[in-house]
């Protein structure tokens, strides 16, 4: 049985390539989204949150859904 992704891959790989093409600097936008999964995942840890969307995931479309708000993908 084929578990159910609680996401569309289609729209996660579109969301992450408007990310890196919004962003001034592919490795520095790579490295802000290691670093919210980090910290997401020790949140989901410590809320005990059976989500189960991985960090990684989550991390890329909460970015790219703060496009708006420029300080994210600045320099």
């Amino acid at each position: 049985m084929a578990k159910r992704l609680p996401f569309d891959s289609n729209e996660l790989m579109t969301r992450a390539d408007e990310l890196m093409a919004a962003a001034s600097n592919r490795y520095r936008i790579t490295v802000q989204v290691a670093n919210r999964a980090k910290r997401r995942r020790y949140e989901d840890f410590e809320n005990l949150d059976d989500s189960l969307m991985k960090p990684v995931i989550r991390a890329v479309i909460e970015m790219s859904d703060e496009l708006t708000q420029p300080e994210i993908i600045s320099d």
